[in-house]
Order: structure tokens, then C-alpha cells, then sequence
């Protein structure tokens, strides 16, 4: 339960100016409690624990990940762009060599939100993972990152964002999606046809414990990091799966969130859900905080932790070791499978329905890829919101090979608006932004 001693950046952001409402489960004080117990324990008082104030991300940063119906800042507030500023500070530091890891506990949390944005899902706006990546490729250079999602909820926004990048692993292991929010996450969505096993999806059963959390670590998750070698990997840190969260029903403990994160490793960890406010969050999030910094962590348990309350059936460990083989099974056959979808296609479409159910309001959307063996392809989207917002979008990806990019700027001149209220140009390696 220890390590070699790392020097450990946090980045702080509660958003006191920003709530759905006073009593939400997503509210300030779920940094608030988290805050009170480190400064209890003494962690900013240890040499190599470093605290830093979030910086600000920008429009820009946004528009890079994003397209925002109508645009950036009628989906945002200034906590949002704080939100995100934070996960790019937290990053900053870790790239510039002057922490070893850091973990941006801020909110608003943001791994419901996808490419397009209409409006808020499952109290996310904007994707601050997903934003400070872009943030690190362009600043830095192109990097292999791989994203694990250990929120209770599938990442269906992170997911969404990078579904057609080789280059981005994206992994979440969540409550089975027929149990909870958002529905979705199950093994069979393993990415795009350019990026075929790069989305990888582990829904567990209610009432998995540390054991079978743990199992899914060591059996799955690990040995595909080895094998995809990421140059980053990032903890989408949602901390929901506790056993006393209100709006979940998993059975994972301060001491397994503790033990998972020694073992992962991560670079850099940015908060996302948890909602048991006094029960569960100061013990997860100081038991990750000493994880990252390498210090002893056997201490840290729950005033009421009783783990034969909270232990696993040997059915639901079956289960799991089931589901572990099979979406092992996906990964070592995705070049093969990958054949076989794209073969004799020039493109592929996808048509989808999404309900923003924060916002109430319901989108339609058609998405285009190339398909392409230089780079995740060529993509359009048309999209039709309840709201009457009708747009047109056109993303050439990152390390875009020149034939993906010449269609796409091909595709942006000849589309009109006369069918549109905007037509949106994306381009994420020449960082260009356009709209008409």
C-alpha cells in the first residue's frame, strides 16, 4: 500500500457561483468536505503534495473538441470555463515536469457532454477530459493518451468525442447500462471503423465490490494499456461507485479507489461524479490523493466501512470473470473484425437519437466517416435539436492525412445554409475553427 514518493499536484475549483439547484446532488459541496479533510489531514503540509489555482480555459479551447449549438458561450458559464482550466492546470504541470502526477478535483463535471452540444447531459456541458487532451496535443505534441473512466455512469460523452481516434484508448468500467444512466456502455460499442478497439467498455453488475473492481484491473484493464502503450493515462475520477451514493448501487470502498489508483498509475486524474458528499468523498478522494503521492493509505476507511456488508456474491464474481473473458476476446480479434466491417466501404453512418436530460431537450443526429487507414477518417454530423436548431458539421481529425482533409474542406465550401442554421468547419491539427 505504498510506493516510491511522487510529487502530487491538486487543483481545487468547488464553483460556488454555479448549481442545477440548491439541493442537486451535483453541488459545491461536494469539494467542500473533501477540502476540510485534507487540510484535517495535514496532506498540503507534506512536501511533495502541491496545491495549485485553476487557470482559465478558453472559447478556443472549446471550439477545438466542440461544436456548440449556437455557439461556445451560449452553453457555458465561467465556472465551466474555470472547470476546464483546472484539468488544463492539473495537465500544465504534470507536461512541464513540475509535479509527477496531479488530480484536478473541480466541477462542473463534464463526461456526458459530446462532440455536438445542444444543451447539458447528466450535468455536464463541455468535456473539460476531453478539452485539456486537445490542450495537451496542441501545446505539446501529438501524444498517445489513454482515458479510464471509472465513474458509475458510462462516459457515453468521452466516448462519443474520441469513438474514431486510433489514437485515444478510451476505457470505462461502469454499472451496467440497463440499470442506470445513460443506458449505453455495453462491450459491443468498441469504436469506430477507423479506431475499432480503441473504445473499450467493462458494465459491471450492482453490488460489484473492490474484489471484482479490482479483478477487472488487473485481468483487463492492464494488460491493454500494456499493449496500447499510452504516453498518458488519465483517470476520469468519478467516485459513484461507493458503496453509500445515493443515486448508484455499486459496493466500491475509500481503500479500493485507493488500491486501483496505486495499481493504474495514472498521470493525471480529474474529478467527475461521486454525490455521497459526507459519507464517501473526503475518504475516496484523500485515499486517491495518497495513492498518486505514493504515501501509505491503509489508514483511510469509512466511519461505517463494514466490508461483508458491502462483499460480492460468487454469482456476481462469476459474472464479471465472464464478461472479462469475452471483451478480452474483442480486443485480441478487433484487426480482424475491423476487416470485416469496412471491407468493399467507402463510408459508414451512423444515425442516433440523444436526449440532453438536464436541458429537456431532444436531438436527432446523422454521422458520416470515411473510411480511411491514414488517420480515424473524415467526419460530417447533421443534426437536428428540439430546440429547432438545425446545423451541419464538418471534423477533420487529428493527424488528418491530406485526402480526409481536401474532402472536408470540399464538403464545407459546397454546404450552403440555406437547409442550416450553421455550418461548422473543424479542423484539430491546424486548430481552425470556422462557422456560417
Amino acid at each position: 500500500m505504498t510506493g516510491s514518493r511522487k510529487k502530487t499536484g491538486l487543483v481545487f475549483f468547488p464553483a460556488f457561483d454555479w448549481a442545477i439547484s440548491a439541493t442537486h446532488p451535483e453541488r459545491e459541496e461536494r469539494l467542500l468536505y473533501t477540502q476540510d479533510q485534507v487540510f484535517e489531514e495535514g496532506l498540503l503540509d507534506l512536501d511533495n503534495i502541491v496545491e495549485f489555482k485553476p487557470g482559465l480555459a478558453t472559447i478556443e479551447d472549446i471550439n477545438r473538441i466542440h461544436i456548440c449549438v449556437p455557439d461556445a458561450n451560449r452553453v457555458i458559464t465561467q465556472s465551466h470555463l474555470i472547470s476546464a482550466g483546472g484539468a488544463i492546470t492539473a495537465a500544465e504541470k504534470v507536461m512541464e515536469k513540475e509535479v509527477d502526477n496531479a488530480f484536478a478535483l473541480v466541477r462542473p463535471p463534464g463526461h456526458h457532454a459530446m462532440r455536438i452540444v445542444h444543451g447539458a447531459r447528466g450535468f455536464c456541458n463541455i468535456n473539460i477530459e476531453a478539452i485539456m487532451i486537445e490542450y495537451i496535443r496542441r501545446r505539446y505534441g501529438h501524444r498517445k493518451i489513454a482515458i479510464v473512466d471509472t465513474d458509475c455512469h458510462h462516459g457515453d460523452g468521452t466516448q462519443d468525442i474520441f469513438w474514431h481516434d486510433p489514437d485515444t484508448l478510451f476505457i470505462s468500467v461502469h454499472q451496467d447500462g440497463r440499470t442506470l444512466y445513460p443506458g449505453s456502455g455495453f462491450s459491443d460499442e468498441f469504436g469506430g471503423p477507423n479506431a475499432l478497439g480503441a473504445t473499450i467498455n467493462i458494465p459491471l453488475p450492482p453490488h460489484t465490490s473492490d474484489e471484482g473492481f479490482l479483478f477487472v484491473l488487473d485481468n483487463l484493464i492492464l494488460p491493454i494499456l500494456d499493449e496500447f502503450k499510452p504516453d498518458l493515462v488519465i483517470n476520469s475520477a468519478g467516485q459513484d461507485n461507493h458503496y453509500s451514493d445515493p443515486i448508484t448501487n455499486m459496493s466500491f470502498s475509500a481503500q479500493g479507489y485507493a488500491t486501483l489508483n496505486d495499481r493504474l498509475s495514472p498521470d493525471i486524474a480529474v474529478l467527475e461524479g461521486g454525490y455521497s458528499i459526507e459519507s464517501a468523498l473526503p475518504y475516496v478522494n484523500v485515499g486517491i490523493i495518497l495513492a498518486m503521492a505514493g504515501i501509505d493509505y491503509s489508514h483511510v476507511t469509512e466511519p461505517d466501512y463494514n466490508p461483508e456488508a458491502t462483499r460480492q456474491t460468487a454469482q456476481t464474481s462469476r459474472y464479471i470473470e465472464q464478461q472479462v473473458a469475452a471483451i478480452s476476446d474483442l480486443w485480441k480479434t478487433r484487426a480482424t473484425r475491423r476487416d470485416a466491417l469496412v471491407k468493399g466501404k467507402e463510408y459508414l453512418r451512423r444515425s442516433r437519437s440523444i436526449f440532453y436530460d438536464t436541458d429537456m431537450i431532444s436531438e436527432q443526429q446523422e454521422e458520416t466517416v470515411r473510411i480511411c487507414n491514414e488517420c480515424g477518417g473524415l467526419i460530417t454530423i447533421r443534426s437536428e435539436a428540439s430546440t429547432g436548431n438545425r446545423i451541419f458539421a464538418v471534423i477533420v481529425p487529428g493527424r488528418g492525412c491530406p485526402v480526409c482533409r481536401h474532402k472536408g474542406e470540399e464538403i464545407f465550401e459546397e454546404t450552403g445554409t440555406g437547409s442550416y442554421h450553421h455550418v461548422y468547419f473543424q479542423d484539430r491539427d491546424r486548430d481552425l475553427f470556422l462557422v456560417k
